[in-house]
C-alpha cells in the first residue's frame, strides 16, 4: 500500500489516542505519523524485510498500549501509538501486492517478510497494489475520521497527504516505466542498491531477488 495510505492510519490513531488523553496532543498525532511512515525506510535495505514485523509489530504494539493504558502519560501514549502505527503498518502490507516493479501483474508472491514464521508471507491482494483506486479508497475512508475530528493542523496534513495520494494513483503505471527506464541507466556496481523491484530489471532472465 501507499505510504500515505500508512500515514495516514497513523494520523488516525494519534487522533483517536487523544480522544482519550487530550495532553497527548499533538505528540501523538506526529507520533502516528512517524510509525506509519517508519517500516518504509527500508526501501534501500530489504524492503518489507528489515523494518516490517508483520507478528512481532502487532504484539510489542499490543504490550505498548496496555502499558499506556495502565499508566497513560502522554509519553507513554505517543510510544503506543507508534508501534500501533508501525505494527499496523507491516499487517497492512501482508493484505496488498507483490514487491515487484508492475504488482498489478500479480507475478510475486512475496508481500511481507515474517521474522517469526522465517519466510515470506505471500500477498492477499485485498487491495491488488500501492497506488491502485482500492488504495486510495482505503485512504480516503481512513482519512475520514482525522478530517471530521482533528485540529486544524491535523486535517490540513490530512488533506495534503490525500491530495498526494491522489496524484501517485493517477500517475502510478506510468511511473514505473519510468523507473524501469531509469533503472537500466544506473551502473552495474550501484545495482546492488536499489530497491528489489528495480535491480531486478537488470537481471538476465528477470528472475525474483533470493531471501539472503
Amino acid at each position: 500500500m501507499m505510504v500515505m495510505t500508512h500515514v495516514l492510519v497513523g494520523i488516525v490513531l494519534g487522533v483517536v489516542a487523544t480522544l482519550f488523553v487530550p495532553a497527548a496532543t499533538p505528540v501523538a498525532v506526529l507520533a502516528g505519523a512517524l510509525g506509519g511512515l517508519a517500516p518504509d525506510l527500508d526501501l534501500y535495505v530489504g524492503h518489507r524485510r528489515t523494518l516490517h514485523f508483520p507478528v512481532y509489530g502487532p504484539l510489542l504494539a499490543a504490550g505498548a498500549v496496555a502499558l499506556a493504558f495502565l499508566s497513560p502519560s502522554v509519553e507513554l501514549v505517543a510510544l503506543a501509538v507508534f508501534f500501533a502505527a508501525v505494527g499496523t503498518h507491516a499487517a497492512m502490507d501482508v493484505l496488498g501486492g507483490g514487491l515487484e516493479l508492475r504488482p498489478w501483474q500479480a507475478t510475486s508472491e512475496r508481500a511481507v517478510y515474517s521474522h517469526f514464521h522465517g519466510r515470506w508471507l505471500r500477498p492477499r491482494r485485498l487491495v491488488p497494489y500501492d497506488g491502485a483506486p482500492a488504495d486510495l479508497a482505503l485512504a480516503a475512508l481512513v482519512a475520514a475520521p482525522a478530517l471530521l475530528v482533528g485540529d486544524g493542523p491535523v486535517a490540513l496534513a490530512v488533506a495534503g497527504l490525500l491530495a498526494i495520494a491522489t496524484g501517485y494513483t493517477l500517475l502510478r503505471r506510468r511511473l514505473a516505466e519510468y523507473w524501469a527506464r531509469l533503472a537500466h541507466l544506473v551502473p552495474p556496481a550501484f545495482v546492488e542498491y536499489l530497491p528489489a523491484r528495480f535491480a531486478v530489471v537488470h537481471r538476465t532472465h528477470g528472475s525474483p531477488p533470493s531471501d539472503d
